[in-house]
């Protein structure tokens, strides 16, 4: 059994029973593996009319409650991936229920308003009581959208209007006006957004350019000839690495700024994620990302952080840029997953466009969604997640030491002071896949990323209890198989 170093109550002061009395002490099985029978039936059934091949197996959300997940067989399964880092408040969390049954909510989902043109008339409070309330240092003005891929594509979208317009300084051409139409120069725009190797920003046209994480992603879908530049492959532990390191990140800056110099085309953005979450969990210091921060100021190219994953509390920061420490805060920062809704952030009002209908939808995002991030922002706030989180993730990361010191199976553990946003490798893509399997057959839900990497996605309800579980079985199979 793994112990923490000092009493865990003068550590964090939140305690989820509060919200869930029917959250179980363990993990509950009901059938011998997962998926169970009839997670695999539904499934089947579901295959006839539905793309399910990447089903893990079945759930039951009703049932489902606090930091477990039940499948349709019963059983009920301590969730560490939750729904790919998207449950910020656990499941079936009563403050939320109450956000979604009341009156404002229900008028908001069925009278779902195109909030371009017939925005309602509490969506201001609705933003700043909650997604504006929790804005990034530095950043007073939102844009809605439907999803991070799409939060990533208005995001571009800003980044080209925003550059052509300092270089038009004027109404558009005729030329431009009917050129575009063809899609051709000069009204269809030439200029780039720059992305780096394993990033991972979303599956439509503008952010699939962008990604560049696995092929699977990206076949047979037209691309945008967009540069990327390198990341930084850094070693573990870091203290005993931390000069060749800084090398590798002072290399990984001079090919950035090289790539930049000798573009052939303009580069309008770069857009970079804190960690690489869907690449394998890829990490850099503060020391690249103020590089990165410095040669974009530079060279007069905004700077994208895409916080879609890293957002909203689970690295110890409501956001994760925030470990950075930059001298002027990124031009935008796009965000959803954790905060249930959808949009970037920005703080120049030159980043919005003159002209209406050029960013735009017909929903432009949606205020039901807004009001569940208003009350997930409210929450974190009143019970201090976001500190709780940090300290149960330097629990859970001196735990994971301990395992992995006793296994050649694990390496490169990485997410040390980074709240539960921890990762580590596999020596194999199956052992990976044992593991997860293993995990999963005794009770714990959890996910990879990358070729071999295992990557930690829990609530901000997770607790040391919920930590000391997931480790004693984690260990269990890592040691018996």
């Amino acid at each position: 059994m793994l112990r923490a170093t000092k009493p865990y109550h003068r550590l964090i002061r939140f305690n989820s029973t509060k919200y869930f009395s029917a959250e179980p002490k363990a993990p509950i099985l009901a059938t011998g593996a997962i998926p169970g029978p009839k997670s695999k039936q539904l499934n089947q059934e579901l295959g006839q009319v539905y793309d399910n091949g990447a089903t893990y197996f079945v759930a039951d959300y009703f049932n489902s409650v606090g930091n477990y997940i039940s499948d349709a067989d019963g059983n009920k399964l301590l969730d560490v991936y939750c729904q790919i880092s998207s449950i910020p408040l656990g499941y079936n969390n009563p403050k939320l229920i109450e956000a979604a049954r009341s009156d404002e909510m229900v008028s908001s989902i069925v009278n779902r308003p195109a909030l371009a043109c017939f925005p309602q008339s509490n969506y201001k409070d609705i933003l700043e009581q909650g997604l504006l309330a929790a804005a990034p240092p530095g950043m007073n003005k939102i844009w809605t959208s439907l999803s991070g891929s799409d939060a990533n594509e208005t995001a571009y979208k800003a980044a080209f209007m925003y550059q052509h317009s300092k270089l038009r300084k004027g109404e558009f051409t005729q030329e431009e006006l009917s050129s575009v139409m063809e899609n051709k120069a000069p009204g269809a725009s030439e200029m780039v957004i720059l992305s780096f190797e394993k990033s991972f920003h979303g599956r439509l046209f503008g952010s699939l350019s962008t990604t560049r994480s696995k092929a699977i992603h990206k076949l047979d879908i037209p691309a945008f000839p967009w540069p990327k530049a390198p990341f930084p492959k850094l070693k573990y532990p870091l203290n005993e690495f931390e000069a060749e390191n800084r090398i590798e990140e002072e290399e990984c800056l001079k090919e950035l700024e090289s790539i930049i110099e000798n573009s052939s085309k303009q580069i309008a953005a770069v857009v970079v994620e804190p960690v690489q979450s869907e690449g394998g969990d890829n990490h850099a210091s503060s020391f690249f990302f103020q590089g990165v921060r410095e040669l974009t100021k530079k060279h007069g190219i905004l700077l994208i952080v895409d916080e879609v994953q890293t957002g909203v509390g689970a690295t110890g920061k409501f956001w994760a840029h925030q470990h950075w420490n930059l001298d002027s805060p990124p031009d935008m920062v796009t965000f959803s997953k954790k905060f249930q809704a959808a949009g970037f952030y920005f703080g120049n009002p030159d980043l919005q466009p003159k002209q209406p209908f050029r960013q735009f939808n017909t929903w432009c995002g949606d205020p039901s969604k807004a009001i569940l991030a208003r009350a997930i922002y409210k929450e974190i706030v009143e019970s201090d997640l976001v500190n709780s989180t940090a300290k149960v993730g330097d629990y859970l990361f001196k735990g994971l030491q301990t395992i992995v010191a006793k296994t050649d199976k694990f390496t490169n553990l990485r997410g040390e002071n980074f709240g539960t946003f921890i990762a580590w490798d596999c020596s194999s893509a199956d052992v990976r896949a044992k593991v997860i399997q293993g995990c999963k057959d005794r009770g714990v839900n959890m996910g990879g990323c990358g070729d071999v990497a295992i990557r930690l996605r829990p609530t901000l309800l997770f607790e040391k209890k919920h930590a000391d579980i997931f480790l004693n079985i984690l260990e269990d199979v890592t040691l018996s198989s």
